[in-house]
This record gives structure tokens, C-alpha cells and sequence, in this order.
């Protein structure tokens, strides 16, 4: 009787500790793990906030295909109506998980967007794929890229106003960081204004602004009604960026750690679906074109995501570089480095007003660790190391070695 109890109790320690450790490290420990019900997602229906784009469509097929229930989890999308709202409901409980910008999960980590809350960032949902829409009278008058915009804003003098979706949010950084390249001060030479997303073509249309950064479709939007050009994507300011990431709360994670694993897994394997094919691609253009998703048309969304670019003014051109869900797992990791860039930029922009410990903070908030386990799960191949290297399109490279002499190392800046 005591071996027996013995036995039982031996049997139930290894099973927890597999459960607290990792997912798939020994698939029969997994099996006899699931069916012991110590990794069953601890809250089965989740809420997810999205804002009407493009690169809400892992999040949304995941649900829409029922990969989620592979997972034990029930993914419910949640339609926001702005980057404020998300980071709101976010922090006070009213949404489990976001579509959200990178930047601004690390804003609201840091107090400088808003409430502070202890944020987590569990796996970067796309790369590449956003771009600078200019109005179609700035590039009737030869503003149709950084050179021109620049020589156009410095012979014809005015106020100049842009518009980002979120002060410390990836577009902000990449139309600041697109124009101090071509020698425009974002915070000196222009007005810059916030506003959500699915405004920016009727806010340009009222002429409430000379040029935008955004997600897709709402630059495709703007030219196929005739009132904007794409002056510059952001793959083209850095290929295979960091863009959209999968957000919570710390204390989210603490309280739901096999949830969080499985809401990421799911999310995970509907990013390789969406990449896998012409097919997918398409049917995911149709699925996210609904009024319910993003309510656009299908064909403001089906070209840019394969790759098939117009700039407005009749040049054409296929972008390898084009908005990718998973390429193979190479989009998903939430590398350090990333977290980092955005940094440097909430510092050199004058949002961060010291240097803060950059590797220690991209440490508390990416939870590589749930990643990995939810990679294994949805066999997703994980690379070696947290850190990347990447080269910008003004031929700086960043590899998070050195975070502060990154930050201080650019002319124009706050």
C-alpha cells in the first residue's frame, strides 16, 4: 500500500513539474500532463481587442478557423475603436489580450502612455506590411517621397501636420524615424496628431493632414479613392521589422499561465495558415474584409498582402518584403532587441527622459519563456538567440549591444 501511494505521489509530482515547466519537451509527459488536466487553460474563453487592420488577421482566423479549440480555449475578438481604448481596457481587465502595438506596450510598462501597469508581450504577430501615405496635393507638387517632402517643406513654408495612431506605438516611430533620415525634424518642422487607424483616409480626405503612417489596408485605401500616395513602406525603412504584438498584462500571465501558452499556440498556428498559400491568403482577405473586422473591400486588403504594391501615381512594383504572419516561425519570437529599439526611440524622442535599464525592462515584459512552450506546442521553430541584428534605411544597424549609445548616436532628435 505505502509503494503504492508512493508510486501516486511520485507520478503526480512529475506531472505537475512538467506542467509548470514547459509544453512538448517529452510528448508522452505532455499526453499524460494534458490528461491529468494540470495544463488545461485556466480561463477556457478569452476576450481579444483589435483594431480594424490588416495584421489583425492571425488573431481573427484563429477564431474564425476554430484552431483555438485545438488549444482548449475559446478566442472571442473584441472590435476597438482606438490604440487608447485598447491600452484602457487592457489595463483595467475588460480585454485579456490585444492586437496591439509594440510601442505601446512598453509605454504603458513604463508610465509614459498613459496609466502604468506591468505589461507582457507574448509573441510579435507580424512583420513588415505599414506604410507612409502623403496627400495628393503634397505629391502633386513633387512631394512624393523623403527627398521631395523635405524640399517641398523647405521652400514652401507653412504648418505641416501628420498624423500617427499612438505616441509611443510603432507608427509614430516609423514616420519620425522615416523623416529625421531625410532631414525633417518631427517634433520642430511639423505638427504631428494622433489619430485611430480607420480615420486616416477620411480625416486626409477633409484635409485635416498632409501625410499619414498606418497599417494596411488604410494606405492601399487612400489610393484606390484617388487622395494619397505611398511615399515609403516601413519594410523599406526596416525589412522585417517588429510590428503588431500580442499583448496582456503581467499580472494576466501570473494568474493564467496555460491560458496564456494557449492563446499564443493557436495564434501561432493560424499565422502559418495565413502564410501558407494563395489560398489562405486570399480567404483571409475576405474573412477580415467584413464590416464585423476590418469593413473595407476585399481588394483594398488582397494585393498589398501578397506582395503587389502601387505607389498612386503609376508605378508598380512586387515586394518581397511584403506584411508576413509567420515565414516560418521568424516573425513570432518576441526578440529583446525589439523591445529595446523602441527604447531608444521613446529616448531619443525626448518620451523616456533618462536611459532606462533597456535589457532589464525587454526582460520583465517579452515571456520568451511561454513563447517557447506555446512554439513547441504549434511546432514552431525557435532560433538561438533573443537578439537580432538589423540594418535601418539610413545604414545604421541595431543589435541591442549597446541601447544607449544607440539612443544618443542620432543628429536630429528631441
Amino acid at each position: 500500500m505505502t509503494d503504492l501511494l508512493t508510486t501516486k505521489l511520485s507520478r503526480r509530482t512529475v506531472l505537475q513539474t512538467a506542467a509548470v515547466g514547459a509544453v512538448g519537451i517529452n510528448p508522452a509527459l505532455r499526453a499524460a500532463v494534458y490528461a491529468q488536466g494540470s495544463d488545461k487553460p485556466e480561463k477556457e474563453e478569452v476576450k481579444i481587442g483589435f483594431i480594424p487592420l490588416t495584421d489583425c488577421a492571425s488573431v481573427v482566423m484563429a477564431s474564425v478557423l476554430g484552431i483555438d479549440k485545438k488549444y482548449g480555449v475559446k478566442i472571442v475578438p473584441s472590435k476597438e475603436a482606438s490604440w487608447a481604448g485598447v491600452r484602457d481596457k487592457l489595463v483595467n481587465g475588460e480585454l485579456d489580450f490585444a492586437h496591439v502595438l509594440y510601442g505601446l506596450v512598453y509605454g504603458v510598462h513604463l508610465g509614459i502612455s498613459g496609466p502604468k501597469k506591468d505589461m507582457a508581450v507574448l509573441m510579435t504577430l507580424n512583420n513588415n506590411g505599414q506604410a507612409i501615405t502623403l496627400s495628393k496635393k503634397l505629391a502633386d507638387k513633387g512631394a512624393v517621397n523623403g527627398a521631395g517632402l523635405a524640399k517641398l517643406m523647405a521652400s514652401e513654408k507653412r504648418e505641416y501636420t501628420f498624423a500617427q495612431t499612438f505616441p509611443t506605438g510603432t507608427h509614430a516611430m516609423w514616420l519620425y524615424y522615416w523623416m529625421a533620415a531625410n532631414g525633417i525634424n518631427p517634433q520642430s518642422d511639423a505638427k504631428v496628431i494622433t489619430v485611430p487607424p480607420p480615420q486616416m483616409v477620411a480625416n486626409m480626405r477633409v484635409g485635416n493632414m498632409d501625410g499619414y503612417c498606418v497599417g494596411e489596408p488604410w494606405n492601399h485605401r487612400a489610393i484606390i479613392d484617388g487622395i494619397g500616395v505611398t511615399a515609403a513602406t516601413t519594410q523599406d525603412i526596416w525589412k522585417d521589422h517588429p510590428e503588431k504584438v500580442l499583448g496582456t498584462t503581467s499580472e494576466f500571465v501570473k494568474k493564467y499561465p496555460n491560458t496564456a501558452r494557449a492563446v499564443t499556440a493557436a495564434i501561432l498556428e493560424a499565422g502559418k495558415w495565413i502564410d501558407s498559400g494563395l489560398a489562405n491568403k486570399n480567404k483571409m482577405a475576405e474573412t477580415i474584409a467584413d464590416k464585423s473586422y476590418v469593413n473595407t473591400s476585399v481588394d483594398a486588403i488582397n494585393q498589398r498582402i501578397l506582395g503587389r504594391y502601387q505607389d498612386g501615381m503609376g508605378k508598380t512594383w512586387d515586394d518581397p518584403n511584403y506584411m508576413k504572419f509567420y515565414n516560418d516561425g521568424a516573425v513570432n519570437f518576441p526578440y529583446l532587441s525589439d523591445g529595446m529599439w523602441f527604447l531608444t526611440q521613446h529616448k531619443r524622442w525626448g518620451l523616456l527622459k533618462d536611459h532606462p535599464d533597456y535589457l532589464a525592462v525587454a526582460k520583465q515584459i517579452n515571456q520568451i519563456d511561454i513563447y517557447k512552450q506555446a512554439a513547441t506546442a504549434s511546432k514552431t521553430p525557435v532560433p538561438k538567440d533573443a537578439m537580432r541584428s538589423s540594418k535601418l534605411m539610413d545604414g545604421t544597424v541595431w543589435d541591442g549591444k549597446d541601447p544607449k549609445k544607440y539612443a544618443d548616436s542620432f543628429k536630429i532628435h528631441a
